[in-house]
């Protein structure tokens, strides 16, 4: 038996690092804005005779090996964490081979490992029959991957992963609550450039220190995050009517805030990319994800996106073939 599962990454437009709890409950109407991007991860799963477990990564060239999950299970570490992590709480009963790949650059912050996760979990549900529902899959995939990266992680990165489109995730004591945002794939597609910097030059840069300095009391960063969490809310109105110069002035705004808090989330080229392409017809560009290289997001006139996307090549940057991913994730089993 095989099986095979797939879903797409995530490009963040509003409201990143809200959605780690417990900043959420300290903003009214805390909101995230993402879409999901046809930049996808891929696990195939075989089913063995024997009890052997063998864990392979296409893009990250690793492999690994056990004799039974019992002594995957007992082992102190691995060279594919995730992984592993996940078939330890899964515990398949039979043995398997697992490969996976993904299509995120390294280090490009449109969330490959948390899709991954998604990926991963959906297929070993369906492998072992736990039958738990999307959102559950989320919770274990969040919880997984705080046990690897050893700091609180965010739930926004899973759900383009879940659901595809463009969402607004609602966070407040009750949970999360995904809403879809009703935007035309065509003509989103028609109005984004999509740009990998290269792999962060510090790839401790995340969202630690900014959290930790949020509930120490940090009242700059406490003031940012207010202002983003406001940016958040009029940016999902923007998108539901379609205003896109409107949401060009917010996806600025959200980035001049979000600078403040953390300097290192840009860099001398990221900044050079957002003056030029400014002149040429972008109404609007931030970082994705927790910066300092990888992706950036640029909202265009429809009549300038080639021209941006060539000003961003010369600069020194890839521009990435990229759309919006209509679905979630797949999972297809075959005999």
């Amino acid at each position: 038996m095989t099986i095979s599962s797939q879903s797409p990454c995530r490009v963040d437009l509003a409201g990143g690092t809200l959605d780690i709890w417990p900043l959420y409950l300290f903003h009214d109407n805390a909101v995230t804005v993402n879409f999901a991007v046809n930049r996808y991860t891929r696990c195939t799963l075989k089913v063995r005779e024997d009890r052997k477990i063998i864990l392979r990564s296409k893009d990250l060239r690793r492999e690994e090996t056990f004799a039974s999950i019992e002594a995957l299970q007992l082992a102190k570490k691995y060279k594919l964490d995730l992984l592993a992590l996940l078939l330890k709480f899964f515990s398949p009963s039979q043995g398997l081979e697992l490969e996976t790949e993904s299509e995120a650059p390294a280090g490009a912050g449109i969330s490959g490992s948390s899709s991954l996760m998604i990926t991963v979990s959906a297929a070993l549900n369906k492998l072992t029959g736990r039958g738990f529902s999307i959102e559950k899959i989320r919770e274990v995939a969040q919880n997984v991957e705080a046990q690897v990266i050893r700091v609180p992680t965010g739930s926004q990165d899973y759900y383009p992963a879940m659901y595809g489109g463009v969402s607004a995730m609602q966070m407040g004591p009750a949970g999360i609550d995904r809403h879809e945002i009703p935007v035309r794939a065509e003509d989103l597609n028609s109005r984004f450039v999509l740009a990998y910097t290269g792999e962060p030059r510090n790839s401790g840069i995340n969202n630690w220190g900014v959290m930790k300095g949020h509930i120490d009391g940090d009242k700059a960063i406490q003031k940012n995050f207010e202002r983003i969490a406001a940016i958040s809310n009029h940016m999902r109105g923007a998108l539901e009517r379609h205003d896109w110069q409107e949401t060009g002035r917010l996806l600025r705004e959200e980035w001049a805030n979000r600078r403040k808090n953390s300097p290192g989330i840009t860099t001398d080229l990221i900044d050079h990319l957002i003056a030029i392409t400014r002149k040429a017809g972008s109404t609007g560009a931030k970082v994705c994800g927790a910066g300092g290289g990888g992706c950036v997001f640029f909202l265009v006139e429809p009549e300038a996106k080639a021209k941006i996307a060539t000003l961003i090549a010369g600069a020194g940057a890839t521009v990435l073939d990229a759309s919006v991913a209509p679905k979630g994730v797949t999972v297809r089993q075959t005999k």
